[in-house]
């Protein structure tokens, strides 16, 4: 599974990809993490909020830092 964190590097955007990371280092899920901070890559999703998480191509949060228990149900934990 393919995880991206959309956003140009904000501090909700850094908190974001740290809580994911630290659900998937704690379940051991296979995921493969990473920031996308590209503005022209992040319009691709039609993403006008960040932080935005982007699971295996489909745009599943936008606007906020998603919780553990929200993470771990979009990666389907």
């Amino acid at each position: 599974m393919e995880v991206l964190v959309l956003g140009p590097g904000c501090k909700k955007c850094v908190l974001t990809y740290d809580a994911i990371r630290k659900v998937v280092n704690q379940t051991g899920a296979e995921v493969s993490l990473r920031k996308v901070e590209d503005i022209m890559e992040i319009m691709k999703f039609n993403v006008m909020t960040t932080p935005a998480v982007v699971v295996d191509g489909e745009v599943k949060v936008k606007g906020h830092v998603p919780s553990e228990a929200e993470i771990k149900k979009i990666i389907g934990l």
